[in-house]
Protein backbone atom coordinates (compact mmCIF):
# COMPACT_ATOMS: atom_id res chain seq x y z
CA UNK A 1 0.00 0.00 0.00
CA UNK A 2 1.24 3.47 -1.34
CA UNK A 3 2.20 5.49 2.09
CA UNK A 4 -0.91 8.51 0.98
CA UNK A 5 -4.45 7.99 -0.97
CA UNK A 6 -5.00 11.16 -2.84
CA UNK A 7 -8.43 11.76 -3.92
CA UNK A 8 -8.41 14.30 -6.86
CA UNK A 9 -9.74 15.74 -9.64
CA UNK A 10 -7.42 17.32 -12.12
CA UNK A 11 -9.83 20.33 -12.93
CA UNK A 12 -9.97 21.31 -9.44
CA UNK A 13 -7.65 22.59 -6.31
CA UNK A 14 -6.23 18.93 -6.42
CA UNK A 15 -3.54 20.48 -8.88
CA UNK A 16 -2.38 22.03 -5.09
CA UNK A 17 -2.09 18.33 -3.96
CA UNK A 18 -0.71 16.65 -6.04
CA UNK A 19 2.13 19.51 -6.56
CA UNK A 20 3.26 19.06 -2.96
CA UNK A 21 2.72 15.55 -3.26
CA UNK A 22 5.44 15.75 -5.52
CA UNK A 23 7.38 18.12 -3.86
CA UNK A 24 7.61 15.94 -0.67
CA UNK A 25 9.00 13.11 -2.61
CA UNK A 26 5.50 11.09 -1.30
CA UNK A 27 4.69 7.84 -2.10
CA UNK A 28 0.70 8.41 -3.41
CA UNK A 29 -2.09 6.28 -4.54
CA UNK A 30 -4.61 8.58 -6.65
CA UNK A 31 -8.30 7.87 -6.37
CA UNK A 32 -9.98 9.94 -9.64
CA UNK A 33 -13.22 11.81 -8.10
CA UNK A 34 -16.15 11.80 -10.60
CA UNK A 35 -18.34 15.14 -9.04
CA UNK A 36 -21.70 13.60 -9.87
CA UNK A 37 -20.98 9.75 -7.75
CA UNK A 38 -17.94 10.58 -5.14
CA UNK A 39 -17.10 7.64 -3.50
CA UNK A 40 -17.67 6.60 0.35
CA UNK A 41 -14.16 6.39 0.91
CA UNK A 42 -13.76 9.96 0.58
CA UNK A 43 -17.14 10.58 2.05
CA UNK A 44 -16.23 9.20 4.97
CA UNK A 45 -13.53 11.20 5.76
CA UNK A 46 -14.24 14.64 4.56
CA UNK A 47 -18.18 14.82 4.91
CA UNK A 48 -17.98 17.68 2.12
CA UNK A 49 -16.49 15.80 -0.31
CA UNK A 50 -13.91 17.99 -1.52
CA UNK A 51 -10.67 17.62 -3.30
CA UNK A 52 -7.83 17.78 -2.39
CA UNK A 53 -8.26 15.06 0.32
CA UNK A 54 -5.44 12.91 1.88
CA UNK A 55 -5.12 9.96 3.82
CA UNK A 56 -1.78 9.52 5.43
CA UNK A 57 -1.56 5.52 6.12
CA UNK A 58 0.52 6.27 9.14
CA UNK A 59 2.20 3.46 10.88
CA UNK A 60 -0.27 4.62 14.19
CA UNK A 61 -3.19 4.71 12.11
CA UNK A 62 -5.13 6.29 9.38
CA UNK A 63 -5.01 10.23 9.17
CA UNK A 64 -6.92 12.22 6.78
CA UNK A 65 -6.38 15.50 5.77
CA UNK A 66 -8.67 18.34 3.61
CA UNK A 67 -7.64 21.75 2.45
CA UNK A 68 -5.38 22.19 -0.12
CA UNK A 69 -3.16 24.61 2.78
CA UNK A 70 -3.46 21.85 5.35
CA UNK A 71 -2.25 19.51 3.19
CA UNK A 72 0.99 21.15 2.04
CA UNK A 73 1.78 21.71 5.78
CA UNK A 74 0.90 18.39 6.76
CA UNK A 75 3.58 17.04 4.07
CA UNK A 76 5.99 19.46 4.95
CA UNK A 77 6.18 18.32 8.65
CA UNK A 78 5.98 14.66 7.50
CA UNK A 79 8.10 14.16 4.95
CA UNK A 80 11.27 15.98 6.62
CA UNK A 81 13.68 14.88 4.42
CA UNK A 82 12.20 17.05 1.68
CA UNK A 83 13.53 20.16 3.84
CA UNK A 84 10.38 22.00 3.11
CA UNK A 85 9.16 22.66 6.10
CA UNK A 86 10.41 26.37 8.08
CA UNK A 87 13.40 26.54 9.63
CA UNK A 88 12.69 28.78 13.21
CA UNK A 89 13.48 31.78 11.63
CA UNK A 90 11.24 31.18 8.59
CA UNK A 91 8.02 30.21 10.57
CA UNK A 92 6.29 33.89 10.78
CA UNK A 93 6.69 34.31 6.80
CA UNK A 94 5.42 30.44 6.39
CA UNK A 95 2.66 30.48 8.36
CA UNK A 96 1.33 34.06 8.16
CA UNK A 97 1.74 34.07 4.19
CA UNK A 98 0.44 30.49 4.12
CA UNK A 99 -2.72 31.60 5.96
CA UNK A 100 -2.99 34.68 4.17
CA UNK A 101 -3.23 33.34 0.80
CA UNK A 102 -5.73 30.74 2.19
CA UNK A 103 -7.99 33.08 4.08
CA UNK A 104 -8.38 36.78 2.57
CA UNK A 105 -6.30 36.14 -0.64
CA UNK A 106 -8.36 33.94 -1.79
CA UNK A 107 -11.53 35.70 -0.54
CA UNK A 108 -10.90 38.52 -2.08
CA UNK A 109 -9.87 36.56 -5.47
CA UNK A 110 -13.08 34.80 -5.80
CA UNK A 111 -15.16 38.32 -4.96
CA UNK A 112 -13.45 39.52 -7.42
CA UNK A 113 -14.69 37.03 -10.18
CA UNK A 114 -17.99 37.39 -9.40
CA UNK A 115 -17.87 41.04 -9.48
CA UNK A 116 -18.38 41.63 -5.41
CA UNK A 117 -16.99 44.29 -3.85
CA UNK A 118 -17.48 45.79 -0.01
CA UNK A 119 -19.51 49.05 -0.40
CA UNK A 120 -18.22 50.49 2.70
CA UNK A 121 -15.81 50.99 5.69
CA UNK A 122 -18.09 48.23 8.20
CA UNK A 123 -18.50 45.89 4.95
CA UNK A 124 -14.48 45.30 4.65
CA UNK A 125 -13.72 44.86 7.99
CA UNK A 126 -16.34 42.26 8.00
CA UNK A 127 -15.16 40.64 4.77
CA UNK A 128 -11.70 40.51 6.29
CA UNK A 129 -9.94 40.96 3.01
CA UNK A 130 -10.23 44.60 3.32
CA UNK A 131 -10.19 45.31 -0.35
CA UNK A 132 -9.01 43.38 -3.69
CA UNK A 133 -6.58 45.79 -4.00
CA UNK A 134 -5.25 45.96 -0.62
CA UNK A 135 -5.27 42.09 -0.62
CA UNK A 136 -3.13 41.80 -4.16
CA UNK A 137 -0.85 44.73 -2.99
CA UNK A 138 -0.53 42.93 0.33
CA UNK A 139 1.08 39.89 -0.98
CA UNK A 140 2.99 41.90 -3.99
CA UNK A 141 4.88 43.85 -1.80
CA UNK A 142 6.30 40.92 0.07
CA UNK A 143 7.10 39.12 -3.22
CA UNK A 144 8.79 41.87 -4.73
CA UNK A 145 10.93 42.00 -1.98
CA UNK A 146 11.36 38.16 -1.64
CA UNK A 147 12.15 35.58 -4.44
CA UNK A 148 10.03 32.81 -2.16
CA UNK A 149 7.42 33.55 0.51
CA UNK A 150 10.10 32.92 3.07
CA UNK A 151 13.09 34.54 1.70
CA UNK A 152 15.55 32.75 -1.20
CA UNK A 153 14.09 29.76 0.03
CA UNK A 154 11.19 27.77 -1.49
CA UNK A 155 8.77 25.92 1.24
CA UNK A 156 5.83 23.95 0.98
CA UNK A 157 4.71 27.25 1.50
CA UNK A 158 5.12 28.79 -2.20
CA UNK A 159 3.30 25.19 -3.40
CA UNK A 160 0.15 26.90 -2.35
CA UNK A 161 0.74 30.38 -2.45
CA UNK A 162 2.09 29.45 -6.18
CA UNK A 163 -0.97 27.93 -6.91
CA UNK A 164 -2.99 31.06 -6.18
CA UNK A 165 -0.75 33.09 -8.23
CA UNK A 166 -0.22 30.83 -11.02
CA UNK A 167 -4.49 30.18 -11.08
CA UNK A 168 -4.78 33.81 -10.44
CA UNK A 169 -2.79 35.23 -13.56
CA UNK A 170 -4.75 32.41 -15.72
CA UNK A 171 -7.66 33.08 -15.03
CA UNK A 172 -7.35 36.64 -14.13
CA UNK A 173 -8.15 36.92 -10.70
CA UNK A 174 -4.51 38.35 -9.78
CA UNK A 175 -3.81 41.37 -11.77
CA UNK A 176 -0.72 40.88 -14.48
CA UNK A 177 2.08 42.61 -13.20
CA UNK A 178 5.88 41.76 -13.17
CA UNK A 179 6.48 40.97 -9.63
CA UNK A 180 3.29 37.88 -10.31
CA UNK A 181 4.71 36.83 -13.20
CA UNK A 182 8.20 36.51 -11.99
CA UNK A 183 7.16 34.77 -8.88
CA UNK A 184 4.63 32.46 -10.84
CA UNK A 185 7.83 31.47 -13.28
CA UNK A 186 10.03 30.96 -10.27
CA UNK A 187 7.11 28.03 -9.29
CA UNK A 188 6.89 27.14 -12.54
CA UNK A 189 10.76 25.90 -13.02
CA UNK A 190 10.62 23.51 -9.70
CA UNK A 191 10.37 20.03 -11.55
CA UNK A 192 7.60 18.84 -9.09
CA UNK A 193 5.20 21.80 -10.29
CA UNK A 194 6.28 20.02 -14.03
CA UNK A 195 5.73 16.81 -13.25
CA UNK A 196 2.49 16.98 -11.41
CA UNK A 197 1.25 19.19 -14.17
CA UNK A 198 2.38 16.75 -16.85
CA UNK A 199 0.25 14.23 -14.97
CA UNK A 200 -2.92 16.78 -14.59
CA UNK A 201 -2.78 17.79 -18.08
CA UNK A 202 -2.57 14.39 -19.41
CA UNK A 203 -5.92 13.63 -17.16
CA UNK A 204 -7.79 16.51 -18.65
CA UNK A 205 -6.72 15.92 -21.82
CA UNK A 206 -8.26 12.16 -21.86
CA UNK A 207 -11.41 13.28 -19.77
CA UNK A 208 -12.35 15.92 -22.08
CA UNK A 209 -11.59 13.32 -25.46
CA UNK A 210 -13.93 10.96 -23.57
CA UNK A 211 -16.36 13.47 -22.32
Amino acid sequence: MAAFTFFTNPMSRGQIGRWALHEAGADYEQVLIDWEDKPAALMAVNPLGKVPTIIHHAPGGDRAVSEAAAICAYLADVCPEAALAPTEAERADYYRWLFFAAGPLEQAATAHLYGFAPEDDRSRISLGFGTYHAAMGAIEQHLAANDFVCGSRFTMADVYVGSQVDWGLTFGTFPKNATFEAYAERCRQRPAYQAGKAIDNALIAEMQQHG
